[in-house]
């Protein structure tokens, strides 16, 4: 099954109603018909930025565990070509969580992702490949 990387982006704005990307979000949802994978620090981002609302992250847990999104792991020997992917785009800058799903993009060859991030357009894959990017 084909792999579709997925952003806090859109898992914010599918659990904000006020969020400027809501609808895309919900609509990409609705039509996609993939596998969607993420890390566990994009699920952090997401949980930190729905503190508005208790209920919405426990209903967003609630829906990543009834298996909406695979969750892989970043590792130790990961780390240091995060830290790379950090460095060579410190004038963006690139986050903790966006290092690694670029890092999950390159181990798991997907140049697919769910972002509302302009920045995954000038990320590249082992330094060439470009992404597709959806729900922008």
């Amino acid at each position: 099954m084909r792999k579709i990387l997925i952003d806090s982006g859109p898992l914010i704005a599918l659990f904000d109603r006020d969020d400027d990307y809501h609808l895309a979000a919900k609509k990409f949802i609705q039509e996609n018909q993939h596998e969607l994978v993420t890390t566990i620090a994009s699920l952090t981002e997401t949980l930190h930025l729905l503190d508005f609302n208790r209920n919405a992250q426990i209903d967003f847990l609630s829906w990543v565990s009834a298996g909406a999104v695979s969750i892989e792991a970043i590792t130790a020997n990961d780390l240091y070509r995060i830290k790379e992917l950090m460095l060579k785009y410190a004038d963006l800058p690139m986050d903790f969580a966006d290092a690694c799903l670029v890092l999950l993009a390159e181990k798991l060859k997907i140049n697919e992702i769910a972002s509302v991030d302009r920045d995954f357009d000038i990320y590249r894959l082992n330094r060439k490949h470009t992404f597709t990017t959806y729900v922008k």
